[in-house]
């Protein structure tokens, strides 16, 4: 259950209709080298400094890499339950604007997944629980060794002692006053409840992407799929749980200038020109003036796995952009990006603080191009970004290439074989590709992820022996070359910053993404983890590992 929403966080890299088309273009002409005088009309030669920054995971109950202090900001939304019935059949809950149950039906009852993990994967000890508001909790792991409820101002305080080696962590309200119902709950970890409202982060946390040179909060922010489309919308601090809607902008900007990091923020797909102005007139007056804002339309807008594409493609095809709703959502890409970009210009008064991206497909180059070129969109960005991954998606079944059943059979050593002679200079392929086209107009060529992409896909996730070796080879030490060979060829293509995908998550047949795996684990037991960062120390990042 606890990894059930990482289905189809990765896109099938190299198949999906887009590529597929612009293949065809890219067998029929250079369309890019007749434009290298126009668009780069000085040859300006574009110096990179090739660093590494990361994506940070995703908030979820079912998160490995536990960031706050206060463990109900990863929490689950709250789960309707009928005393004696089965599990989550209850009637729809009355929630207060922030998420919190206002009253409950008769014979019901509220849970919340604070922490679904089991086998010891989060830390044991004495939590604090503190809540405002009056009526009854229970929780599915611990015992309690103090409650006091203040009569004064209907708060209180529990003191719970958690064994995680017997299981997930859930809570329950069994009763709550319509009146003064349960409010502001908060789960704090052993030894943090002096310090939580002063700094929400995890010391752990904070070290660990000490010196990284750019956090970007993708998943932090939950780009893929947002509902968010004006200001009122976005993520409250004051917010329950930040796992549906992501961080909110304070906490972005807050760990940004505590670890002195440029910060990549996602602009909502939907969102509408206020939203983008109050977005960045907070981070131009609270973030630290010598930082970077790193400024993207959505994330993948070119990628039909995700409702932004989608979105983009029918908008494109409304403007007239282009009939076919892949070439429209390219170039909707591109137009909103501009509109966003010159928001954000205009907010700071220029752009010498900003770093504008137009991202696009690793895997083609033609794509690149369009987006780039179209409405002259390139003249008002800084980088091309793309996700170089070293990949092997592997379906059940293919015309051309290997299938689930022939990986499946291979050892290690023919698998980390086949990563050397085919997924490694695919990935150089694409970057060298791309590396021309951002030449030619001008711009940086960065990548927004990039790492491993072993994964089945399309019901080839499902076998248990490809599974198995995924997360075996993810675990070699040979895996550590592999990124160590990969990051070296992106600086000597010329790439720029390069962001990882992504920090720490649990390694699964959806995909084993994180550097780092699991709570607790040590650095030692993620090659991949060890190489990136000893890169980055090699290129002047003060990180520790």
């Amino acid at each position: 259950m606890k990894n059930k929403l990482n289905i189809g966080r990765r896109h099938f890299l190299a198949v999906s209709a887009s590529a597929a088309l612009a293949t065809l273009y890219l067998g029929a002409k250079n369309a890019f080298a007749k434009k290298s005088e126009a668009q780069n009309p000085g040859g300006q030669e574009v110096v990179a400094n090739a660093r590494l920054g990361i994506n940070l995971a995703g908030i979820a109950d079912w998160s490995t890499e536990q960031p706050f202090v206060d463990f109900f900001y990863m929490s689950r939304d709250w789960i309707s339950q009928i005393k004696g019935g089965d599990w989550g059949t209850g009637p729809a809950l009355a929630l207060d604007e922030y998420g919190w149950v206002k009253h409950l039906a008769k014979n019901c009852y509220a849970t919340r997944i604070i922490c679904s993990l089991e086998g010891k994967q989060y830390p044991s000890g004495d939590y604090v629980i503190l809540y405002d508001g009056e009526g009854a909790l229970t929780f599915s792991n611990g015992t309690v060794i103090a409650h006091k409820a203040s009569l004064e101002n209907k708060s209180g305080r529990i003191v719970l002692r958690v064994d995680a080696a017997k299981g997930p962590l859930f809570l329950e309200i069994h009763k709550t006053n319509p009146q003064n119902y349960l409010r502001n709950i908060r789960v704090i970890l052993p030894g943090f409840e002096p310090t939580y409202q002063s700094n929400p982060w995890h010391p752990d946390f904070l070290k660990r992407w000490s010196g990284i040179a750019c956090l970007r909060f993708m998943d932090f922010m939950a780009t893929n799929n947002s509902d968010q489309i004006k200001w009122s919308d976005r993520p409250k601090v004051t917010d329950a749980s930040y796992a549906s809607k992501g961080v909110p902008l304070e906490l972005l900007v807050d760990l940004a200038n505590r670890l002195n990091t440029d910060a990549w923020f996602c602009m909502p797909h939907q969102a509408d020109d206020d939203y983008v102005k109050q977005f960045a007139l907070y981070v131009k007056q609270n973030m630290k003036p010598e930082l970077h804002a790193w400024v993207e339309y959505s994330n993948e807008v070119w990628n039909g796995a995700f409702d932004q594409n989608d979105y983009a493609g029918k908008a494109g095809q409304r403007l007239k952009f282009a009939d076919k709703p892949w070439e429209a959502a390219w170039k909707f890409n591109a137009y909103r990006s501009v509109q966003i970009f010159k928001i954000w210009t205009e907010v700071y008064g220029g752009h010498e603080r900003l770093i504008r991206v137009l991202a696009s497909q690793a895997a083609s180059a033609y794509v690149s191009d369009q987006i780039l070129s179209f409405q002259d969109a390139a003249s008002n960005a800084d980088v091309l970004a793309i996700a170089p991954y070293v990949a092997l998606s592997v379906p059940p079944t293919a015309e051309d290439g290997i299938t689930e059943k022939e990986v499946a059979s291979w050892s290690l050593d023919k698998l980390f074989d086949h990563i050397h002679k085919v997924s490694l200079p695919e990935s150089e392929k694409w970057i060298g590709q791309n590396k021309k086209v951002a030449d030619q107009y001008g711009l940086k060529l960065v990548a927004y992820e990039a790492g491993q992409h072993l994964v089945g896909i399309a019901g080839a996730e499902n076998n248990e022996k490809l599974t198995k070796l995924f997360l075996q080879a993810n675990a070699d030490a040979r895996m550590g070359e592999v990124y160590a060979k990969n990051l070296a060829a992106w600086e000597q293509l010329g790439g720029d910053l390069i962001c990882s995908f992504h920090s720490m998550s649990s390694w699964s047949k959806w995909g084993s993404w994180g550097l780092l795996r699991n709570y607790g684990d040590l650095p030692a037991s993620s090659p991949k983890f060890i190489a990136s960062i000893k890169w980055a120390i090699s290129h002047g990042q003060k990180m520790a590992y």
